[in-house]
């Protein structure tokens, strides 16, 4: 056994050492230790030789042979799984935070956890303590088993697909195979301490992946207690973060990302995945995503293989909706409608109605030229095409997402996760806050339970808080229609008076001018109120405790989605679906609150508008995202303020959170409104490919590692993009029904034109009614005379001299009834075509299901041979039991078979 002085003194003399600080540490970036320390870690560890693999290591990492930016402690043989990190400053509180990082620590110590403290005067700013703390193989196996980590047990005899379709063609897309699978595919199991001898390890110290270290050690962080207060346990690193205890908790990067780490050393991960997936220039390229999710685990390896799949769907519709807009604009110039608009003996001639009381004067229809023939670009017979391609194409995109999502659940492992894990793992502010243990009808354990009635006024105090902030957009929305309101007759009369404006009033009209002030005066709220709403949404979910980390994110998603559903998107619904609608006509207008008159469409409808809203809110968005994302951590100061500076595993939901609810925000934009405007998917790609190289440069260079999750699929977020695939369908008949000038053109060209070489010639005439001048209430009227005795408006009125005058006419009607049948009709025919492709394309490919089988087969018979070796060598004695158990087993073997 050795000489237990020299083991003992070894003991005490590592001890003495781990207390004591050798060397400058820095907690962001790191670098592999020395050629020499990963030939140490192979030395025989026998008695003899421990004493003397010790003095080698005190002599090779002194202090100023040991590297500041090393992941190991200062043995050079344990790796850092997780650092802490605070600033011991003089205030009243500083004992109560001292005494609680005492009993935080120590109770780490009894966990398993080894700790190595630097001092705060080998830190770079000379006042931070670093607390490195590593994992030994005891703790690892031991949680491992707890959250049912899969370990590979055998390598998988399925090869990966070799051929592609267009391999030639795609060839450049593609990375080399070493960085796109890096390791070989396995076949797994869940991994158990009583059965090691069944999984491959080589090397224990390698043997758990550094994504699975790390968040076995922030599990243990999260639920090891530091004192009683209030008669209460508190624990958790998130409550010591929290209350300042703690500065920041954090993983660490294996290795510095510009430069290779140099062998014998382990393979720096960081560094490949910025080579081959950070850099800009590589934007055309797919992503390394098994790479990713061995680095930063599941969770973020799904939030880029949707964000990469969403990509790749996106250049499909893209490239239709560019030729429908290279339609429009080839189409421009001979639109007959614009024609007859700019033409000066036909709009020239127009007198139009006042667009505001008093302030506003009459206007020829003329003025609108260029206005009409922009509108044309996007209100044309291609309109209808793109609607209906974009309701089939959403169909697709979800369709082949779950199959994706399907195979990626098989590669990763993740098949049964959700069962098993994520349901039942409780949240430590959960179990913190619970006084009362109540039967698990699945378990049948008890376990820390929370009655209905304590949890009531927080859902109340939730509910009412997303209320009050939705009410809060729908107050601003309408604030920004007063302003356009009261702005327009400014704008009116400001370009009508100064002749100096004659060559401009062409090109920005006072209905142009106030389009875009207004929509870039929207914008800026929409930012104003998304950026508090994040914050607040974090804090209402936590104080609802929610019971499991799904029930959180799920919570939380539900919040901030019903929110900036709102935020985004009322001002588009509005100029949609209800502007230009409830005007009145001229002589008995609509007025808001009894004061402002209510905003008319453009002679060529408010399709444009609606475009050009679009337009800022979804490309500002867009770039004020990236922008702010690319800069903001550059900013030393912000980064400490920046919410990854006190990173885990709720923390980073947030992050995720946030990612994914752009997209699913940008998808609304894409699908709910893509009939008024068919270059959204072409923005919303050229985005998303600067999106994923910016986020990617972001977790591999700037920001400190992440806690890894898991996750099998994007969440909550999938029923909400299934929601808003189905509300775009009805969104997009009613925009080219009702916003569009398509069906009152289709109902003219059949019913109503009278010239069979050129149908739509006479329309624009046909479409404006007759309003007598002299029928104007006084308050309403400009206040010059003219010489002139009657104006035009848009809308299908019987004229002035007829016994209905002003009231609807029949053409009225069957515009409404055209447009009712197409909404109808067009609902239908996508829905049908929806449902089709929903049941021809399964959720799980054939060549899934057959790999998932071979897999659960593949496991069960190692599984059974693995288990019958152990009972031969158990069960020698006795032949007959030996003989039954063998059976017991073979049936089992058939039972998964037969089950399979």
């Amino acid at each position: 056994m050795g000489d237990p002085n020299v083991l003992e003194m070894v003991r005490q003399e590592e001890g003495r050492t781990g207390r004591e600080a050798d060397y400058t540490f820095d907690g962001n970036e790191q670098s592999l230790g020395s050629r020499e320390t990963s030939l140490l870690i192979h030395e025989e560890p026998t008695p003899a030789n421990r004493y003397n693999l010790f003095l080698k290591r005190r002599l090779m990492f002194r202090k100023d042979k040991q590297s500041k930016d090393s992941i190991f402690f200062r043995d050079g043989i344990r790796q850092i799984d997780f650092v802490l990190s605070y600033v011991d400053e003089i205030k009243k509180d500083t004992d109560v935070k001292a005494e609680r990082r005492k009993e935080f620590e120590e109770n780490l110590r009894k966990t398993g956890l080894e700790l190595e403290i630097e001092d705060k005067t080998n830190s770079e700013d000379g006042k931070t303590y670093f607390v490195k703390i590593h994992a030994p193989w005891e703790v690892l196996a031991t949680y491992a088993e707890v959250l049912g980590i899969k370990m590979p047990i055998k390598e998988s005899d399925i090869p990966r697909p070799e051929t592609i379709p267009f391999s030639c063609i795609l060839g450049p897309l593609k990375l080399p195979r070493n960085v796109k699978h890096p390791h070989p595919e396995y076949f797994t199991a869940q991994f158990t301490r009583h059965r090691q001898e069944l999984f491959l390890i080589d090397d224990k110290s390698s043997f758990f992946p550094s994504s699975s270290r790390n968040r076995i050690v922030y599990y243990i962080l999260s639920r090891c207690p530091f004192s009683i207060e209030d008669g209460k346990k508190r624990f958790g690193i998130e409550r010591l973060l929290n209350s300042h205890t703690y500065s920041s908790a954090y993983p660490l990067h294996d290795g510095q990302y510009w430069k290779p780490s140099e062998p014998p050393n382990p393979v720096n991960e960081r560094y490949t995945l910025c080579q081959n997936w950070a850099r800009f220039s590589y934007f055309y390229k797919e992503q390394p995503l098994d790479l990713i999710r061995n680095y930063y685990g599941e969770k973020i390896g799904i939030y880029f293989v949707f964000l990469g799949f969403y990509t790749e769907m996106l250049s499909f519709a893209a490239v239709v909706g560019l030729a429908c807009f290279i339609y429009g604009l080839l189409s421009m110039h001979g639109n007959s409608s614009s024609t007859e608009i700019c033409d000066p003996d036909i709009g020239g001639q127009i007198i139009m109605c006042p667009l505001c009381d008093q302030v506003c004067d009459y206007w020829r229809l003329n003025s609108t030229c260029l206005a009409s023939k922009v509108s044309h670009l996007f209100d044309n017979e291609s309109t209808v095409f793109f609607a209906i391609f974009m309701g089939i194409w959403v169909t697709l995109f979800l369709e082949f997402w779950k199959q994706r999502q399907a195979r990626l659940e098989y590669e990763w492992d993740l098949v049964d996760f959700e069962e098993e894990q994520q349901q039942h793992q409780l949240r430590p502010e959960f179990e913190a806050m619970c006084k009362h243990r109540k039967m698990n009808t699945v378990t049948k354990e008890m376990e820390p339970h929370m009655p209905l009635h304590r949890r009531i006024p927080w859902y109340f105090v939730s509910g009412a808080t997303v209320t009050l902030w939705m009410a809060l957009v729908v107050s601003c929305m309408v604030a920004v229609i007063i302003y356009r309101l009261s702005v327009f007759a400014t704008f009116a009369s400001f370009m009508e008076s100064e002749t100096s404006l004659k060559h401009v009033k062409s090109i920005l009209t006072p209905q142009i001018t106030t389009a875009l002030t207004g929509s870039c005066l929207n914008f800026i709220i929409i930012l104003f109120l998304n950026f508090f709403y994040e914050k607040l949404s974090a804090w209402i979910t936590k104080m609802e405790i929610p019971r499991t980390y799904q029930e959180y994110e799920s919570s939380l998603t539900l919040k901030m989605f019903l929110f900036q559903f709102v935020n985004f998107y009322s001002s588009c619904f509005y100029v949609a679906f209800f502007k230009g609608k409830f005007v009145g006509y001229p002589g008995k207008y609509t007025y808001l609150l009894n004061v402002w008159r209510s905003e008319e469409c453009d002679p060529g409808g408010c399709l444009i508008e609606l475009t050009t809203q679009l337009t800022i809110i979804m490309t500002g968005k867009q770039i004020f995202g990236n922008v702010k994302e690319a800069i903001y951590p550059l900013d030393i100061s912000s980064i400490q303020v920046f919410f990854l500076i006190h990173i885990g595993y709720s923390t980073y939901i947030i992050l995720l959170l946030i990612f994914t609810n752009l997209e699913v925000i940008q998808f609304g934009f894409v699908t709910l409104f893509v009939a008024s405007f068919p270059l959204a998917p072409l923005l919303a790609l050229f985005n998303n490919v600067i999106e994923i190289r910016v986020d990617a440069w972001k977790l591999t260079t700037q920001y400190r590692r992440p806690v890894a999750a898991k996750a099998h699929s994007i969440g909550v977020w999938q029923d909400i993009l299934y929601g808003m695939a189905v509300l775009s369908v009805a969104t997009n008949a009613f925009i080219v029904a009702f916003t569009s000038d398509i069906v009152p053109r289709l109902v003219y060209y059949y019913a109503y034109s009278t010239n069979a070489v050129k149908p739509l010639k006479g329309y624009v005439n046909n479409s404006l009614s007759i309003f007598l001048i002299a029928d104007f209430p006084n308050h309403t009227a400009p206040s010059e005379k003219r010489d002139f005795t009657t104006c035009r408006y848009r809308d299908y009125r019987y004229p002035p001299d007829h016994d209905h005058k002003y009231f609807h006419n029949m053409q009225f009607w069957h515009v409404l009834a055209a447009k009712m049948t197409f909404i109808i009709v067009m609902e239908h025919i996508v829905f049908l075509v929806k449902f089709l492709l929903a049941w021809m394309i399964p959720d799980v490919s054939k060549d899934v299901l057959e790999r998932i089988k071979r897999e659960k087969l593949m496991t069960v018979k190692i599984l059974h041979d693995f288990e019958l070796n152990q009972l031969k060598e158990n069960l020698k004695t006795d032949s007959n039991e030996f003989v039954k158990e063998v059976m017991i087993q073979e049936n089992k073997v058939q039972l998964a078979k037969s089950t399979i």
